[in-house]
């Protein structure tokens, strides 16, 4: 079962002390090991890195170094990796908390876009001939 975060507010304030809050919630606060979770994106999707390297439209180098955590990529590489990916909305935002990021929002017209994208299941090239088409900054 998943709680929201406004149900884990609400206990967090109901609480007595942390340490109780901390247990009975830690399974709901995100781990921020990026790298892990991408592996198991992966695992799940049977993808491989050369394959969604390619597809995210990166470079083999930089998108090797992000798979092994030895760099975290900006908010706008890690889209461009969920959407080679093929990930769905749900997994692009976990994706973008688990590196500590702010997920997509549906009233900025950039992350309107990339998410009409993700949902049509576009690729990089077309959700940056969108944004460029609207005036705004591409993935990359």
């Amino acid at each position: 079962m998943q709680k929201d975060t406004s149900e884990i507010v609400k206990e967090l304030g109901l609480c007595p002390d942390f340490q109780t809050f901390y247990k009975e919630n830690k399974d709901y606060m995100v781990s921020g090991n990026l790298s892990a979770l991408l592996t198991k994106l992966l695992e799940s999707k049977d993808l491989k890195k050369s394959q969604v390297i390619k597809s995210a439209e990166l470079s083999e180098v930089y998108g090797y170094q992000i798979f092994s955590g030895v760099r975290v990529p900006e908010r706008k590489k890690l889209l461009c990796l969920a959407v080679g990916m093929g990930l769905n909305i749900e997994e692009t935002q976990q994706l973008l908390k688990c590196a500590g990021y702010s997920q997509l929002y549906v009233k900025l017209p950039f992350d309107s876009i990339v998410l009409y994208g993700v949902c049509k299941e576009f690729s990089v090239v077309q959700i940056n001939e969108l944004l460029y088409e609207y005036g705004l900054e591409t993935l990359g």
